[in-house]
């Protein structure tokens, strides 16, 4: 007989940063009730892409096979937690047989409702297009003109990949500060960045972070889907 954990639905979290693990089993537990998670890392997927300063064709294979190996796995849903991989979780989306997500859309969707003018705050330049197309796209579908100014917090992540947080923090607060009084909303174009927050909770415009936006947004669409799957069978 199954166990309850094998009858429970299965969230696959694809990763590439592996700080980040625990943060988003705990926002699982919280948001996801009655499903359990599991996670895949492969550093290198956004270390190649960060090397080659773009999204290559074949770091977007090397994504698919890892969606596609974590639905073998027994995946009922997906997450890609990277930002910089955004446009490979969209390519992929049409094929993939199971709900495919990727971490920035909850957040970008919540900045188009908090005002006009967005901030975009990253810490590498391979997200800040993504991030980018991505409010546009999502302020394109619900009718709403949005102007997007972008800052790089150039050598921030370099900062954080070598364990020295503090300086990460102080350059992510650097960044905002630049953006007080020219925008309505800032978003932090990686999930990596959102541990932050605590040191800006106190900034004069609503700062939003992928990681929990994400997987509320992710607990609407498959409540959603649940509930349409339900009324198909009734």
């Amino acid at each position: 007989m199954p166990s309850e954990m094998n009858e429970s639905p299965a969230l696959a979290m694809i990763h590439t940063v592996p700080g980040i693990i625990p943060a988003f089993n705990e926002l699982v537990g919280l948001h996801l009730t009655g499903w359990r998670s599991f996670n895949m890392l492969d550093e290198s997927l956004l270390g190649n892409t960060i090397r080659e300063g773009a999204l290559s064709p074949q770091t977007m294979r090397r994504l698919a096979t890892q969606i596609w190996s974590a639905v073998d796995a027994g995946a009922s849903a997906v997450l890609v937690t990277c930002s910089s991989l955004g446009p490979a979780v969209d390519a992929a989306m049409p094929l993939c047989p199971i709900p495919l997500f990727r971490i920035d859309d909850g957040m970008a969707i919540e900045a188009i409702h908090r005002g006009n003018r967005v901030g975009v705050l990253a810490t590498l330049a391979t997200t800040m297009n993504p991030t980018t197309r991505l409010i546009e796209r999502h302020a394109e579908r619900t009718g709403r003109r949005v102007s997007v100014i972008g800052r790089l917090c150039e050598g921030a992540f370099d900062k954080l990949r070598h364990g020295d947080r503090a300086a990460h923090d102080a350059m992510v607060r650097e960044g905002l500060a630049s953006l007080v009084g020219s925008v309505d909303v800032v978003v932090l174009a990686q999930a990596s960045m959102a541990y932050a927050l605590n040191a800006t909770s106190e900034a004069s415009l609503p700062v939003l972070t992928s990681p929990e936006l994400g997987v509320l947004h992710i607990s609407r669409a498959l409540k959603a889907r649940s509930r349409v799957q339900e009324s198909a069978h009734s």
